[in-house]
């Protein structure tokens, strides 16, 4: 009997303490994110990754370097680097279980730094489904999704985003241009269950909108009708001509230019051998050219008109358009010019706020990556200004010695001349 008290005591303190949960619920609302990939390239990296040796036998493909590059933000953050220049790179990693991004968010970010001058080629990273035999994993791989930098001379700074559908891979339509300065640089795509989409260059959005109007995989759901035409009483006059506005009198009769008051008869003027002087003409500042009615604002203006939309007859929606096939694999699959790009920070999954604050903790050392670099270029460019001197008094040299062969007697410029001209230095 003296055990009851205590019990009710507990009983009153459990039911409490799940009111208290549940009411929590609905103050603090929370749902579990899943990271279906993440890589960080940190201690065992080789064990998830196989390098292909696709083009390899052809001696055609490169390798990778684990580094954390040459001006890094955190000399313990290292990545993958390309390595060995004018090469195919191909490497990849299988995701263990699948996912599906059915009913769910998709995610997809990851960083790379051009420590380079690529001139030519990708720093892009695709998603695969289905089986992939790793070690012949190359640019023939079917691939469900590819995100990221393709640069090419100074025309192309394209950001790639392609979507496969039904076995057929989509761009997308936009031109969306990627960064090509040598920092590390973070690209995240985000993809919804209602089919819209962002880009975010570094956590700052670059691009949005929806599948059905950016990539041409389904027909537009909206048409323009081409059988519509312009009413008849439609005015699209902003302005119109005030009928109540009166021509000045005497508009007419002013002159367009009028003699120049201000001019005087030379001292030197002689009537009998010069005739009678007259006065320059100017033009008239009274001379308003030819009277017009002033605009106003048309009142039964209504715009200009556009052809309405009308909904297309060959749209048929999908519901699952969003949808791509289970994912597998995720691989880096790029061809450069030259070497030097360090992937790194890989991730695949349902949350951007994770997506993003991943971002933020890297970028903690951004300023410190900033210094490193701007030092290295210091030293680059006084290298090269300890070099150039002697190069150009060596190539002046040459040249001069060719012009004395050349010339003889020297002319108006002489060799001398020549080459001081040649060198936009005379």
């Amino acid at each position: 009997m003296e055990n009851k008290p205590k019990l009710h005591v507990v009983q009153a303190l459990k039911l409490l303490f799940l009111l208290f949960a549940v009411h929590s619920l609905f103050l603090f609302p929370f749902t579990l994110s899943e990271i279906f990939f993440e890589e960080r390239f940190e201690d065992g990296w080789k064990d998830r990754w196989v390098l292909s040796d696709w083009k390899r036998s052809e001696g055609k493909a490169g390798t990778f370097k684990y580094t954390a590059g040459k001006w890094p933000g955190d000399p313990d953050d290292k990545g993958i680097q390309t390595y060995n220049d004018a090469k195919h790179f191909a490497i990849s990693a299988k995701i263990a279980p699948e996912f599906s991004n059915k009913d769910r968010t998709l995610v997809v970010q990851y960083s790379v730094k051009f420590e380079q001058n690529i001139e030519c080629g990708g720093g892009y990273i695709k998603l695969h489904s289905g089986y992939v035999n790793q070690k012949k994993f190359g640019g023939d791989t079917p691939y469900s999704f590819m995100f990221g930098p393709d640069m090419c001379g100074t025309q192309t700074k394209k950001l790639h985003v392609i979507l496969s559908y039904q076995g057929q891979n989509y761009p997308i339509k936009k031109d969306l241009q990627c960064e090509t300065d040598k920092l590390t640089h973070f690209y995240t795509f985000i993809l919804r269950p209602d089919a819209s989409y962002s880009v975010l260059v570094d956590n700052r959005e670059r691009e949005s909108g929806t599948m059905y109007t950016d990539w041409d995989i389904l027909p537009p759901p909206k048409i323009k009708d081409t059988k519509a035409k312009k009413p008849a009483d439609w005015d699209d006059r902003e302005y119109i001509e005030d009928p109540n506005d009166v021509k000045p009198e005497g508009y007419d009769s002013i002159p367009r230019e009028i003699p120049d008051p201000k001019a005087k008869e030379p001292d030197d003027w002689d009537e009998e051998d010069d005739g009678i002087w007259r006065p320059p003409k100017i033009p008239n500042p009274a001379y308003k050219g030819p009277w017009k009615r002033k605009k106003i604002k048309n009142p039964n203006y209504k715009g200009k008109w556009k052809t309405p939309w009308i909904d297309n007859p060959e749209f048929e929606d999908d519901p699952d358009l969003y949808v791509l096939k289970p994912i597998k694999y995720v691989g880096i699959e790029v061809w450069q010019v030259k070497a030097g790009s360090i992937f790194d920070n890989i991730l695949i999954c349902d949350d951007p706020q994770y997506a993003r604050k991943v971002v933020e903790d890297v970028f903690q050392n951004r300023e410190i990556e900033k210094d490193a670099l701007e030092e290295a270029e210091k030293v680059r460019r006084a290298r090269e200004e300890e070099h150039y001197p002697m190069d150009l008094n060596h190539c002046m040299s040459r040249k001069l010695k060719e012009q004395e062969r050349k010339v003889k007697g020297g002319g108006k410029k002489g060799a001398i001349g020549s080459l001081a001209e040649g060198y936009n230095i005379s």
